[in-house]
């Protein structure tokens, strides 16, 4: 479970170091950041595809303010650890993909605008590390050349299915296609969520993905490009909780027959047997109006009524006693 921080700090030191907090307390795995170096991986000029902030004027603004020194960057990164959290940290240039280097990050994250970006994932993947690809933006034969380069450096691959839309809807997360990497690349698959619920990731926990990644904020009041997109702390919890209990569910089989051995007790508190609706004098045949269905299932079980009616008293029996064979001729 990955809980995508991003840009949701907005430049604050301390809001970033507060959100490993909170995903540690909310059950996640990891914390991934975004590591921006603007006059590394942007023009100057380049513009908003929205315009979302007042305060910059231009995207390489946005990127300039998000960025952290390398000293604070391995602050973060000793934080998570020590919140027992691994740190990952998507790079945007090869400045970027050094500096986490040097911070010893576990496994890169490859963001669905990078898949392209052959020559960066070679530099990571030259590493040895696992790469964490997401296929946001991705044909099959974007996937099948990052693959293979990955590959061809030795390095290990897992997969996220992933709809680059903020939020996304129902209809657009791509469920379908999480079996469809899992054959096309025999490797581990995950769902890199935007849809701002915690219902796509349950759903792909039950198809069996190994990995979720989600954009987490504090409040939906937050700003920021993601926050209609994210999950809240709160409900980072539910799907952690949730996506567990999924998975813990499917990796244990149940034996039906074992588990009805082991609830034989259980099955005769709750089992009905067949009783004496009223009194009835010995001799008597049995018709449907002198017998019902009651607890527990001590008796002739409920199941035999057809074969009972018709059958003859051998001696008198009250009313809510439960018959026994004993009673039948």
């Amino acid at each position: 479970m990955i809980a995508e921080v991003a840009q949701a700090h907005d430049g604050s030191l301390g809001t970033a170091h507060a959100y490993i907090d909170a995903a540690a307390r909310a059950g996640a795995d990891a914390v991934k950041f975004q590591t921006h170096i603007a006059d590394a991986e942007s023009t100057p000029g380049e513009p908003f595809r929205v315009k979302f902030s007042p305060q910059d004027e231009t995207r390489y603004d946005y990127w300039k303010r998000m960025e952290f020194t390398e000293s604070q960057w391995q602050g973060l990164a000793d934080h998570a650890r020590q919140a027992g959290l691994v740190f990952l940290s998507t790079p945007f240039s090869f400045e970027a993909v050094e500096l986490l280097e040097r911070l010893q990050v576990a496994a890169w994250k490859v963001g669905s605008g990078e898949v392209n970006n052959l020559p960066m994932i070679e530099r990571m993947a030259s590493t040895r590390r696992p790469v964490l690809l997401s296929s946001g933006m991705s044909d099959w034969a974007d996937l099948d050349r990052a693959v293979k380069t990955i590959a061809d450096a030795g390095a290990g691959v897992a997969l996220f299915q992933c709809t680059t839309a903020y939020p996304c809807p129902a209809e657009k997360v791509g469920l379908n296609v999480l079996d469809e990497l899992r054959r096309r690349y025999q490797c581990p698959i995950g769902l890199a969520d935007h849809s701002g619920t915690i219902y796509a990731g349950l759903a792909a926990a039950a198809l069996g993905a190994a990995l979720l990644e989600v954009h987490i904020v504090f409040s939906r009041d937050c700003f920021g490009p993601d926050v209609r997109a994210s999950l809240t702390t709160e409900e980072l919890k539910q799907l952690c909780d949730g996506a567990r209990f999924i998975h813990t569910a499917l990796a244990h089989s149940l034996d039906k027959q074992a588990m009805a051995a082991e609830m034989s007790e259980l099955r005769t508190m709750f089992g009905k047997s067949i009783v004496a609706a009223h009194n009835l004098p010995v001799g008597h045949r049995l018709g449907p109006g002198d017998l019902t269905l009651k607890k527990p299932g001590t008796g002739i079980p409920a199941a035999r009524l057809k074969e009972v009616l018709g059958r003859k008293l051998k001696q008198a029996v009250a009313a809510n006693t439960i018959l026994s064979e004993n009673d039948l001729d």
